[in-house]
């Protein structure tokens, strides 16, 4: 790896020697100027007439029943996006996003941002955002640099991801490298310095937006189908949200075999170790554990997973997860989305299965502490998703959460259609 970083280092300082010399040229050769610069302004502006525009729209209707309120939230948002990614100019490529999220019909919900708290919180308030802006260089061999807002999704986005589920994504302010020395080897890192999150573009409560000091690393490497390690270092520090910081340290594997003609069979098992980081104001020591299998054959599949996230009872000493696509775990009602000081233990069954040209599914959660020996719930969750042709997609989801001694029991159903161009 130090190898094939000091290689790199030395092409790139071959690369600007070369340039040097071809401006001493171009200066010394009467017309080279002229005509170099005309190519260059000529190649720039093909990189913008050559790029590609893309628009998609995104509606929603999402209700929540929750006990603790006497009113139900009703939120109808239209979410627009717009997306334009250049062509390669000097084996560099810029990518924006605009999205604009506004309630139509009825906005009877908490956005976090309207005032109503008479209402359940949708975290989904209206607004004009810069979601991604940021340039991309391909020039290094194997690898590539990004630079700007983007969109970073680590393994299973449990750590890191971009919370797709909302409908204003979180996105980072960052500086990323990916390179691939070989066919089965990835490495990955960053250093992020903003944390744009789903509660934008206005400010407020919860924050909008994480001022970080934050490195990422991780590193992934295919033995075979069967097995994929993945190994990471998460170093994240936020200077408005002291309580966040962490460092953590894990491993993931993951893999998949196939019985000839019958079922396929693949699973997750995933290790990790957290403690305080920097500006933290907690001492703390707490494990992480994700045991699950899954068998698919034909149109059906079925999986059995097991989830812990330590806490030891003490207020702020639980395993945290400040930058996860939290939706996509522990129950889509989003009863868990920080863990409770006495841990979180998640044991679920899901089934899945396509039928009436749609992909169906039902998981059962079971919640309990990790500490101690309170049952915290149990959550039923439900989805039937379709496509429509190349551009087109609908879905019909919901969540019941029966609470026992976590939270108060809430229901959501979402409607959603999606159209992408």
């Amino acid at each position: 790896m130090f190898t094939s970083n000091t290689v790199g280092a030395r092409g790139a300082v071959r690369k600007i020697f070369a340039s040097i010399l071809a401006a001493a040229w171009m200066a010394a050769v009467p017309g080279s100027m002229a005509l170099a610069q005309d190519d260059w302004t000529t190649q720039f502006a093909d990189a913008f007439k050559d790029g590609e525009f893309d628009v998609a729209f995104r509606y929603r209707y999402e209700f929540v029943d929750a006990a603790i309120f006497g009113k139900d939230a009703n939120a109808s948002t239209l979410r627009t996006r717009l997306v334009f990614k250049s062509a390669e100019f000097k084996n560099i490529f810029l990518t924006l996003n605009m999205d604009d999220v506004h309630p139509i019909v009825v906005d009877d919900y908490n956005s976090t941002r309207n005032n109503k708290t008479q209402y359940p919180v949708v975290p989904d308030p209206k607004g004009t955002d810069l979601n991604l802006a940021s340039l991309t260089w391909t020039g290094l061999e194997d690898g590539e640099v990004i630079l700007g807002r983007q969109r970073i999704k680590r393994a299973n986005d449990r750590f890191v991801g971009n919370v797709g589920w909302r409908q204003n994504e979180q996105t980072f302010d960052a500086l990323a490298f990916k390179y691939s020395p070989l066919e089965k080897l990835d490495f990955f890192y960053s250093y992020v310095d903003r944390v744009k999150r789903v509660f934008g573009p206005e400010a407020g409560t919860p924050t909008e937006a994480f001022s970080s000091n934050t490195n990422l690393l991780d590193a992934a490497y295919t033995f075979s189908p069967a097995i994929k390690l993945f190994g990471y270092v998460y170093l994240m520090e936020f200077k408005n949200s002291a309580a966040n910081s962490n460092q953590t340290i894990g491993i993931r594997a993951t893999g998949d075999y196939r019985f000839g003609n019958g079922p396929n069979l693949n699973y997750q098992a995933e290790l990790a170790t957290q403690q305080d980081y920097k500006n933290s104001p907690f001492n703390y020591d707490a494990n992480y554990m994700h045991l699950a299998g899954t068998a698919n054959w034909e149109r059906f599949g079925f999986t059995l997973g097991y989830e812990v996230l330590e806490g030891n009872g003490t207020f702020g000493n639980s395993f945290k997860t400040p930058l996860a696509t939290l939706h996509k775990f522990n129950g889509w009602a989003d009863q868990f989305l920080v863990t409770p000081d006495a841990g979180l233990e998640d044991l679920y069954i899901a089934g899945s299965a396509k039928f009436l040209q749609g992909y169906w599914q039902l998981i059962f959660h079971q919640f309990s502490a990790n500490t101690g020996s309170a049952d915290w719930g149990d959550e039923l969750d439900f989805s039937a998703s379709w496509k429509f042709g190349k551009y087109y997609s609908g879905a019909i989801l919901a969540a019941f959460f029966d609470s026992d001694q976590w939270a108060w029991d809430t229901d959501k159903v979402w409607l959603q259609f999606t159209a992408d161009f």
